[in-house]
């Protein structure tokens, strides 16, 4: 019942990516929304834990990382296909055991999955009007969130999400270790509560945060802004161009090289390179 060791759990790695790439289109796909809801969920979980907080910054950095540590608990135990953790697929590509093309499908496939996941959710909890909840507390929160991201230079964005990608997909590679699911939980809190805590980007969470934000700029009602005292007006940076530009895209190529290169990369060269 020992955990695994790092070369067994490079070899474990590589075989989880040589099924992820074997997977049927389909499979790949549903797996991959329930990724991109899950991820929604646990951002929903985060800004409702910090919406109205008096906590010192920090502390309330670190619960709201805490909290959103749900989205990888789900998405491992549960078992889904998240566009970040599959980076590491690059570990059985190094080892010629997955082509370039299967690669790029599948992360293509499940990207538009996580997408589909993700903006879904924002949609679904928008018409539940949840973020009137605290007085609007919980919409203002989502509000600001969205607003910094979106302000990103794009230089910014991409070292963000490299330094992001990288704590997720240690996360994963973590869990490669785990026997039983206390282990699992165990393990990828830490890493998920850190780059949250840190103000890192990660583009599956973004697809959540920016876009249930653009509903409750352009859809909220009248009564909602006079709770909160401000206007869509207070938020020009919250746009679907600066969203695209500004973060989802830099992000996104942050996050490959976090991912891919600096945990994949690396651990397939130190454990699997000299066979």
């Amino acid at each position: 019942m020992d955990a695994l060791l790092p070369p067994e759990m490079a070899e474990k790695a590589e075989q989880i990516g040589v099924a992820k790439v074997a997977m049927p289109v389909g499979k790949t796909f549903t797996l991959a929304v329930l990724a991109g809801a899950f991820i929604a969920l646990g951002a929903i979980f985060a800004t409702t834990a910090v919406a109205g907080s008096t906590l010192p910054f920090g502390v309330t950095r670190v619960l709201s990382g805490t909290v959103f540590s749900l989205g990888l608990v789900l998405v491992i135990v549960g078992g889904a296909e998240l566009f970040t953790g599959n980076n590491l697929i690059v570990m059985a590509w190094a080892s010629g055991r997955v082509t370039t093309a299967g690669i790029l499908r599948n992360w293509s496939v499940v990207f538009a999955g996580n997408l589909v996941g993700g903006v879904g959710t924002a949609v679904l909890n928008f018409a539940a009007g949840q973020y009137k909840l605290g007085g609007g507390s919980v919409g203002s929160t989502a509000l600001a969130i969205a607003e910094a991201k979106c302000s990103l230079a794009p230089l910014e964005a991409i070292a963000l999400g490299v330094l992001c990608n990288v704590l997720v997909c240690l996360a994963v590679w973590l869990a490669f270790s785990a026997r039983t699911t206390v282990d699992r939980v165990a393990v990828i809190v830490p890493p998920i509560a850190a780059f949250v805590a840190a103000g890192f980007e990660h583009s599956i969470a973004n697809l959540y945060f920016v876009p249930m934000a653009l509903l409750i700029k352009h859809g909220a009602p009248a009564s909602f802004w006079t709770d909160i005292g401000a206007s869509a007006a207070d938020y020009p940076a919250l746009t679907v161009d600066a969203f695209l530009v500004s973060n989802l895209l830099p992000v996104t190529i942050g996050n490959i090289l976090g991912g891919s290169v600096l945990v994949g990369l690396v651990y397939w060269s130190v454990y699997l390179r000299a066979r």
